[in-house]
């Protein structure tokens, strides 16, 4: 028998949160982001799921390739550009449109078309760093940028894109224009007098912030179901989860007074009671930080982790849930279990979460239907 672990994909979830991205947003191109697998959940399985989407963005040009290679004719966007000059040949041949952020690129890229003469154009965007400070022009050497991209010949630059660093927080102004307040103001001044495609919310700044609100959105993590906000929860904003995960009970045993569990003996029965062995581990990519209080639930109805997470197995409190057996289905999150509930118990976040899930989870989706 197959070992039971399993991340279950609601691709029906996944199109009722696509289109949630159109009611906060409406009448706007949505370019939805798949990067790193599909945040975990097959980038290929999303991507032939959002067919209404107007174009996906991935980070490199492997992701745009596998893309390419099932067949999806899509604009593909490469959020990072490219690394080295010799990707350009797959990137033009394959139709993608790197996002370029750095001088250094933009050599590279004139190295080469002197090497490279087609009448082909390749499609480009760039980025501008309002704030976060990790990549992009800055906003200042616009003109310069522009007017090195018009002397090379056959390239088209079509878009121009930030990224917005503190929207999750929608209260980060401390009385004064906040950070995201500042990033809006400072891409609508350096954009406006642009006849270019402009792009800058993310999730966080689709459902908080309508000012990002350019000609593309740029939906990440709420496509998944998770809030990409710290005031208000998923269910707040009608996202539904899309990836459960789940497993069974393999074991259970009665357990006395004094009693301790698992690695370490962290934890100690307080009472004489029954407790469960679920088939789950940081090797399938439960976090090792979920900590004895930690929910999962059984036939609806919840209950904690208790003691340490090892490789493969977790153990959990059967106290009050008389009827659990083995082979009985255990939901680690999911549509009992919200998986920011999860993030915030192991002090990290949903995106982590579900990139995380190893690949020996098989991920079994919905009729992929649209």
């Amino acid at each position: 028998m197959a070992r039971p672990v399993r991340a279950l994909i609601d691709l029906a979830a996944l199109r009722h949160n696509f289109k949630r991205v159109s009611d906060f947003a409406p009448g706007l191109k949505i370019m939805a982001v798949i990067k790193a697998d599909g945040y975990g959940h097959g980038m290929l399985r999303i991507a032939k799921s959002l067919n209404k989407a107007d174009a996906f963005a991935v980070a490199s040009i492997e992701e745009g390739l596998v893309l390419r290679g099932a067949g999806i004719n899509k604009l593909v966007y490469l959020l990072t550009g490219f690394h080295h000059c010799d990707e350009l040949n797959d990137i033009h041949k394959h139709n993608l449109t790197p996002v370029i952020h750095s001088h250094e690129q933009l050599c590279q890229l004139v190295k080469w078309k002197k090497t490279n003469e087609t009448s082909k154009e390749l499609n480009l965007w760039f980025k501008i760093d309002t704030g976060m400070h990790r990549v992009g022009f800055e906003p200042d050497e616009i003109a310069v940028v522009l007017a090195k991209i018009k002397d090379i010949q056959n390239v088209n630059l079509s878009g121009i894109i930030s990224h917005l660093a503190n929207a999750d927080h929608p209260n980060d102004d401390n009385g004064q224009d906040s950070k995201t307040d500042q990033q809006i103001l400072l891409f609508s001044q350096s954009v406006k007098s642009l006849s270019l495609e402009k792009s800058l919310a993310n999730s966080a700044g689709i459902v908080a912030w309508q000012k990002s609100h350019f000609d593309w959105l740029r939906p990440g993590i709420m496509l998944y179901g998770s809030s990409p906000v710290l005031d208000k929860s998923a269910a707040d904003l009608d996202l539904l989860p899309v990836m459960s995960l789940e497993s069974e009970i393999i074991s259970i045993k009665k357990m006395r007074k004094h009693e301790t569990i698992g690695y370490g003996g962290d934890w100690t029965c307080p009472e004489d009671m029954s407790v469960a062995v679920v088939a789950i581990g940081y090797g399938d990519g439960y976090p090792r930080s979920a900590a004895t209080g930690t929910p999962v639930a059984i036939h609806d109805k919840r209950t904690q982790v208790l003691g340490r997470v090892s490789m493969d197995m977790i153990t959990i409190d059967l106290r009050g849930i008389e009827f659990a057996r083995i082979g009985d289905p255990v939901e680690l999150w999911g549509q009992n279990i919200p998986i920011d509930e999860i993030a915030a118990r192991c002090n990290t976040i949903a995106y982590e979460l579900m990139c995380q899930v190893t690949p020996r989870v098989p991920r079994i989706s919905s009729q992929e239907t649209s």
